[in-house]
């Protein structure tokens, strides 16, 4: 038999034939896509990858050699606290052996991490009551404010935004370390109107620092001037103390009541205050309101940090409650209730 060469064009005909084959080959034994057998998926073969974001494993039992993907999360808590002696006075010295914590009932599964903190940048919210019940203070809460502003900010280090509120919430500054912005703003505000407190506090925390993520560690506040006597507020005080704590914001509170007398927006602000690791400050005289502010900023610089990783730890959204105390005696430690859980 004579052997005729095959053409170029048949040729290619014929090695297109076999790439279909092996393709359908292929697809049979590995699903609908093949493998892409590239450089990097090549390296992930032969190591895990690891991520943060949640907390299942997979593996593709259909091939020995499939990628397994585990994934992870740090649980980790961070919490600010403060210290003071039975005056009052902060207590600077102090070591992890000095505390002890229970997070959910629980003690700690491990301690990582316990330092004195003195010198965060503050990312600052000044909320200020513009309604009509501060009226007859309202000149007295602007110059204490911009007193305490042109006193704590640092140029290139903090930043602060101001907020007045009545019935309606307003962002009169936003996050800026000039202290000439602030002040305006501060002084054209005008009151006014009903009380919105709750409210103000939610948008505060939930549009400005809750989405605050700046690329280094900063202690974030909210410093409300105002008597506490919120009339207008669609957000309830729970919801609005639940948005500061997710958004690990301590609030101070200056009350502009001058009556001489515990009113009910009094217990108000000590509840904001408390419930997030904050104070709440009465003054009567524009020397008392100076003291409130001088003592906020001292308290921002003096605070300790202690991490730890929760024992039973899990990412189901729940509340989980923080109590540490002091092995000392007369020694009052104060620090947010509690927070929220990340949810998967």
């Amino acid at each position: 038999m004579k052997y005729t060469r095959p053409n170029s064009w048949a040729l290619s005909l014929l090695l297109a034939t076999f790439a279909l084959v092996a393709s359908a080959r292929a697809q049979s034994e590995f699903g609908s896509a093949a493998p892409n057998l590239s450089t990097s998926s090549l390296a992930s073969s032969n190591a895990p990858t690891v991520s943060s974001t949640t907390g299942s494993t997979a593996t593709d039992t259909d091939d020995q050699n499939a990628l397994i993907t585990i994934h992870s999360r740090v649980n980790e808590v961070n919490l600010l606290f403060i210290a003071t002696d039975k005056h009052g006075r902060f207590v600077r010295d102090l070591n992890q052996t000095d505390f002890s914590i229970l997070d959910d009932h629980k003690p700690p599964q491990a301690i990582l991490n316990f330092r004195r903190e003195t010198d965060l940048p503050l990312h600052l919210g000044l909320l200020v009551d513009v309604s009509g019940s501060v009226d007859s203070r309202f000149e007295f809460e602007q110059e204490a404010a911009t007193s305490f502003l042109q006193h704590s900010l640092r140029t290139g280090f903090d930043e602060a935004f101001v907020i007045g509120f009545n019935n309606h919430t307003q962002l009169a500054q936003d996050f800026t370390d000039s202290y000439a912005r602030l002040y305006w703003a501060v002084h054209r505000l005008h009151s006014g109107g009903g009380t919105a407190l709750y409210d103000a506090i939610y948008h505060a925390c939930k549009e400005k620092l809750l989405n605050d993520h700046p690329e280094h560690p900063v202690r974030k506040a909210i410093i409300i001037i105002s008597d506490g006597e919120d009339n207008q507020s669609e957000i309830s005080r729970a919801q609005a103390i639940e948005m500061a704590q997710r958004a690990e914001v301590i609030i101070y509170a200056i009350s502009t009541d001058d009556s001489g007398l515990v009113m009910r927006g009094d217990k108000v602000l000590e509840q904001l205050a408390e419930a997030t690791g904050g104070r709440a400050f009465f003054p009567f005289k524009m020397k008392d309101i100076t003291h409130s502010f001088a003592a906020i900023e001292d308290e921002l610089r003096s605070q300790y940090i202690v991490s730890y990783k929760p024992a039973d730890f899990d990412a189901d959204g729940r509340y989980r409650t923080i109590e540490i105390s002091s092995s000392k005696k007369d020694l009052q430690v104060r620090a947010r209730k509690g927070y929220f859980a990340p949810q998967q």
